[in-house]
C-alpha cells in the first residue's frame, strides 16, 4: 500500500500549465516538479528566463573572477517563493556539497554557491539551469489544481529541460503528450 501511495506522487515530472490556469505568474509555464508528497510539492519553472540577467551577472558577486564564456547561461524565474534564493537544476553527472539526486534518474539539484563557482569555471555539470525562487504547494493544493485541470503532467527528460529552446518549451512539452496548444480552451471543465 505504501508503494502505491508513493507512486501517485509526481516528483521528477513536468507540470505544464493549461491556458485556464488562474494565476498569471504561471501562464504557459513548465515546472520541473522536484518533490511531491503528502506534505506538499516544490518545483522550478524551467522556461521563463529573467530578461537581462545571466550567470555572468551573478558570479562576480560570489567571488568568481572569470566566467568560462561557454558556461554563461540565462537565469530563470523559478517561481514566486523565496525569489532571492538560487537553485541549480542540473544533470546527475555532478555531485557537489549538498547535491540531491532526483528520485527518477537524470536530474540533480544543488543550492550552494560552490556549485555556481563550479559551473562558472567549467567544473560543474554538463547541463544546468539556474533559477531564482521556486513554486510551492501546501498539502493537497497541487492535487486540487490538477483536479481543476490547471496542469498537465509530462515526462521530464534532459532534452526537454536543458536542450529545448525556452520560448518553445511549453509547446514542445504539450506536443510530447500529443496535445496541440491551438486546440486548448482557456476555460476548464470536467466531464
Amino acid at each position: 500500500m505504501e508503494n502505491e501511495v508513493k507512486d501517485a506522487f509526481l516528483g521528477g515530472q513536468l507540470l505544464v500549465a493549461m491556458p485556464s490556469i488562474g494565476d498569471g505568474r504561471f501562464a504557459q509555464s513548465v515546472i520541473f516538479l522536484w518533490s511531491h508528497d503528502a506534505e506538499g510539492a516544490m518545483g522550478l519553472i524551467v522556461n521563463k528566463p529573467i530578461t537581462g540577467l545571466r550567470l555572468s551577472d551573478i558570479v562576480s558577486q560570489v567571488g568568481v573572477d572569470a566566467l568560462d564564456p561557454a558556461r554563461d547561461m540565462d537565469v530563470h524565474t523559478g517561481g514566486p517563493v523565496d525569489k532571492q534564493r538560487g537553485f541549480l537544476l542540473h544533470s546527475a553527472d555532478y555531485q557537489g556539497k549538498d547535491t540531491q539526486e532526483a528520485e527518477h534518474g537524470a536530474f540533480a539539484l544543488t543550492a550552494t554557491i560552490d556549485a555556481l563557482k563550479d559551473v562558472a569555471t567549467g567544473q560543474g555539470p554538463a547541463h544546468a539551469l539556474l533559477a531564482l525562487g521556486y513554486a510551492g504547494w501546501g498539502a493537497g493544493q497541487l492535487e486540487q489544481e490538477l483536479q481543476e485541470n490547471a496542469w498537465l503532467i509530462a515526462p521530464a527528460t534532459p532534452d526537454l529541460v536543458f536542450r529545448t529552446e525556452k520560448a518553445q518549451l511549453w509547446e514542445t512539452a504539450l506536443a510530447t503528450l500529443g496535445v496541440d496548444p491551438r486546440l486548448l480552451s482557456a476555460t476548464g471543465g470536467q466531464a
